[in-house]
């Protein structure tokens, strides 16, 4: 077997370990696009993410942006301009994802919207017969990451979860590590979110800007009076739109410590945490700690977010922590990571993407670039088993940040049924796995 075989086989086996229900179906490969054939891709959201959702699809070779979709003109008119100048041909602009949805030359679809969009947009998407590079988180809540994995098998699409550390050698080369037991039996994972996140004051209501189609912005969530509260990025500290920061940057750690623990999700968690700093709009917590047990694995996951100045911890601000009975395992970011062994925590193993790795890639080959590369792949070859991070990741790590913000937000411990995924007789609880849809916007209860 090759080397580049064997860590196919690998990335395919760990995906998305510790949940049988979860496993990939049986897949024929068949070839979509010819080598050189020129892929398609519309971005839609190009306020954050999105930027770099284009750049990734523009340095892969016969991959071209046609479209970016965006409720706001203004932000459309901006961004068409900056791409003019960057890449020397035109960009069409759309302001209703519909009719990006409709257009039958556009081959891919790459969502950087608000997180309350990420769901139905893929859904549109695989129902119109297109492939889905998916921002995380790849839900707004537990139910939509179901219908997900549902949409994406029964419309046979190629769906990737943006958790690009999958696509790091370096974070693979990890864990392969603790696979082979470097540092023991590794029993417990930490995941670190320690983000400068200061005050976004309280701006009132105010009327909607010209150029913003609000009422798409919404889409599926609640529709509010309009506040620069929320457009066009602090929705992500409003449970209606966004998840915290556990539901932001925590992602890519919370993916990192399932996939490292080789678990699935939990069945007991507990959260505490409020806000300490600021007296501002956010409602989701600035500090909070989660824990995810995992009794019949004798595992368990650590999860903080911390706001503004704090200390790393074993050299990460972003980053997770593996325990193993024979040492732990530090990653600092997308693509390093340490080792160390022992009682007095002697330096093992060690590596990143610039060429400690066994792959000897140069640093930053895996992460985002490499993670649009994988994606483009699996589209050529409409092979769904390639994927470092199948739309099944997106369910279960972001999963995960759901359910510690719902005990957070319920105040107690809760008792989880992985394989229902249902609360255990908590009807109260169970109303959060879901939400009530506005008309036009609704994700199906099944597909």
């Amino acid at each position: 077997m090759s080397k580049e075989s064997s860590r196919r086989s690998f990335i395919k086996k760990t995906a998305i370990a510790g949940s049988a229900a979860l496993v990939l179906p049986t897949f024929i490969p068949a070839s979509a696009f010819g080598a050189n054939d020129r892929i398609n891709a519309a971005v839609l959201g190009i306020n954050g993410r999105g930027k770099s959702h284009i750049q990734g699809f523009m340095a892969q070779k016969d991959v071209q942006v046609t479209t970016l979709c965006d409720p706001d003109m203004n932000l459309l008119k901006e961004g068409q301009k900056s791409f003019k100048e960057k890449y020397s041909t035109d960009v069409a602009l759309e302001q209703d994802l519909r009719r990006v949805m409709d257009n039958k030359d556009i081959d891919v679809i790459s969502l950087a919207t608000p997180n309350h969009w990420h769901a139905l947009a893929t859904i549109w998407a695989c129902q119109a017969g297109k492939d889905v590079y998916v921002e995380k988180p790849g839900s707004h809540n537990i139910s939509e990451g179901r219908r997900m994995i549902e949409a994406a098998n029964k419309y046979d699409r190629i769906v990737q979860h943006g958790v690009q550390l999958r696509s790091s050698p370096a974070i693979q080369e990890a864990i392969e590590l603790m696979r082979e037991g470097y540092i023991g039996r590794v029993y417990m994972a930490r995941g670190l979110v320690f983000r400068m996140r200061g005050d976004i004051g309280d701006k009132g209501l105010s009327p909607v800007p010209e150029g913003l189609d609000y009422d798409l912005w919404t889409g599926p969530a609640p529709k509010a009076p309009f506040t620069h509260n929320l457009v066009h990025y602090n929705w992500h500290w409003h449970w209606d739109y966004g998840n915290g920061d556990v539901g932001n940057q925590g992602i890519h750690e919370t993916d990192l410590c399932m996939w490292g623990l080789d678990v699935g999700l939990p069945t007991k968690i507990t959260s505490m945490g409020g806000k300490f700093l600021w007296n501002d709009s956010k409602e989701v917590p600035e500090v909070l700690t989660s824990i995810y047990n995992y009794p019949e694995q004798n595992k368990i996951i650590q999860f903080e977010v911390r706001p503004w100045y704090t200390n790393p911890e074993g050299g990460a601000t972003v980053g997770n922590i593996f325990y193993g009975d024979k040492g732990y395992l530090v990653v600092d970011g997308y693509d390093k990571y340490e080792t160390f062994l022992g009682n007095d925590r002697t330096p093992g193993k060690s590596g990143d993407d610039g060429g400690a790795a066994a792959s000897g890639m140069d640093r930053g080959a895996g992460g985002t670039d490499g993670h649009f590369a994988n994606f483009i792949e699996a589209v050529r070859k409409h092979d769904k088993s390639i994927l470092n991070g199948p739309v099944e990741t997106a369910h279960l790590s972001s999963g995960l940040a759901h359910l510690g913000n719902i005990a957070y937000r319920l105040g107690r411990v809760l008792d989880f049924d992985p394989k229902s995924e249902k609360f255990v007789n908590d009807p109260e609880a169970d109303k959060m796995l879901t939400r009530d849809y506005r008309p036009g916007f609704e994700v199906p209860a099944k597909i």
